[in-house]
């Protein structure tokens, strides 16, 4: 059984000074080697006090620096890490994750576009909303980039949620004026004013940031990218997400509605929409010069393993990536993808990484989705970190969730096969609890 933690309760373990003693782990910059840039504290205490990384170090000389009296919840046996961070994710496509169709194309027409719809009642946008956030924080995600739908209420709804529980979230209002269903459609002004007015009002309200959100290339005129790439240069911190040589029908039909460009990236970066804190899902049928750009511009690729192996997609090409140092961060993607759990989208980008001859260790992994997915994102030393200072957005991640992964990580004689065995073999049931700015919003429980 699972419990998660919705109130906002007074007391200390809403502010205050908290301490916790488990095993610590965390990354201080790209883990080029395997034992290079971690931070691995076996026996540790993390310190935390009114919402922020006070402390994080050895347990036994920290221990003596408490005030007499302070309560330390003990999770030895249990390993402490950053929370997770999932950078392209679709919070009106909860309800029909797990629908079958041939491909991308049929899959939006069939089931994500009338799902869509629904989201005109803000009532059931709250509904989602509250499905969706409860379920991001049992899987161990405490920072999501998300898709709303392109009603602004369905944005709306789901910030007022996610600013209840306190959490560090970017989330954006869809723009789509075309090649869409009508009741689906914006317009280039009203996408633009719609998504401005919500900048206003949510963009740095409590730990909420916005993302102007194209939907993707073909269901936005040229006049939409026009005028959120004006947003884009007025509005320099907040984020852009959109889509990006997800599937080769796709790739095909965007050169068929921008006749002249070099590559369907091309489009994004014309419009001034690629630049840092620019993050674009997929990224799978990209050449060389698009990943150059992407790296030149500082923009971020969300690579989202189970959904492109879902819709057959194709598969993300790990080795050119890095050969080009394209940024890259993992993602869900949801409903396109199959699960909300970071821990099994390690699984699945390890296996796709392999099929491409590359071979990606469990702590670059664990790295993609903790420090490096802040560091790409411009948010390094805020979140993705245990080191002082910080949000105190943390998981317990539990070695013995499972008979199966208790069994092997007994066996594991290194940090790296630990890890490993983890990402393998674990899933939202390894995620003992989870913290988002020093207070508890999920524990789970036996029984």
């Amino acid at each position: 059984m699972t419990r998660t933690n919705l109130s906002m309760p007074a007391g200390p373990n809403a502010s205050g000074l908290q301490a916790y003693r488990a095993q610590l782990l965390y990354f201080r910059d790209t883990p080029k080697a395997e034992d290079e840039a971690c931070e691995w504290i076996r026996d540790g205490l993390l310190v935390v006090r009114d919402g922020r990384i006070e402390q994080c170090g050895e347990y036994d000389r920290l221990i003596k620096e408490l005030p007499p009296g302070t309560a330390v919840k003990d999770w030895r046996g249990r390993l402490i890490t950053p929370g997770f961070i999932d950078t392209h994710i679709h919070y009106p496509q909860t309800d029909m994750i797990a629908s079958p169709a041939p491909g991308l194309l049929p899959w939006l027409e069939t089931y994500t576009f009338p799902t869509e719809r629904r989201f005109e009642n803000p009532e059931y946008a709250h509904d989602v909303a509250r499905f969706f956030l409860d379920e991001l924080l049992r899987c161990g995600t405490t920072t999501a980039l998300v898709y709303c739908t392109v009603h602004p209420g369905s944005a709306q709804a789901f910030f007022e949620e996610s600013h209840a529980r306190n959490l560090r979230m970017v989330a954006g209002k869809v723009m789509m004026d075309r090649n869409c269903p009508e009741y689906l459609r914006d317009t280039a002004e009203s996408g633009a004013r719609d998504s401005e007015d919500l900048i206003g009002r949510w963009h740095g309200t409590g730990r909420q940031m916005y993302a102007l959100t194209p939907r993707f290339a073909p269901t936005s005129t040229p006049e939409q990218l026009g005028l959120c790439g004006e947003l884009a240069k007025r509005y320099q911190d907040v984020f852009i997400q959109s889509h990006v040589s997800e599937n080769r029908d796709e790739v095909k039909w965007v050169m068929s509605l921008f006749p002249g460009y070099r590559s369907y990236l091309d489009i994004y970066d014309q419009y001034g929409l690629l630049r840092p804190r620019s993050v674009y899902g997929h990224c799978v049928w990209l050449d060389d010069d698009d990943r150059r750009r992407m790296r030149d511009a500082g923009a971020v690729a969300a690579h989202c393993p189970t959904s492109n192996q879902f819709l057959g997609s194709g598969l993300f090409d790990f080795a050119a990536a890095k050969s080009f140092g394209m940024p890259v961060a993992l993602a869900t993607d949801v409903g396109g993808g199959s699960s909300f759990s970071m821990l099994l989208t390690m699984n699945e980008a390890h296996k796709v990484a392999r099929l491409s001859g590359h071979y990606l260790t469990a702590r670059r992994m664990f790295w993609q989705a903790t420090q490096g997915a802040a560091k790409h994102l411009g948010l390094t030393g805020r979140i993705g970190t245990l080191e002082p200072g910080a949000e105190a957005d943390f998981i317990v991640l539990d070695p013995k969730a499972t008979p199966l992964l208790e069994r092997r990580s007994a066996l594991a004689d290194s940090l790296e096969e630990l890890l490993f065995a983890l990402a393998m073999l674990g899933d939202d049931r390894a995620i003992a609890a989870t913290y988002a700015a020093g207070r508890e919003v999920h524990r789970r429980e036996e029984g």
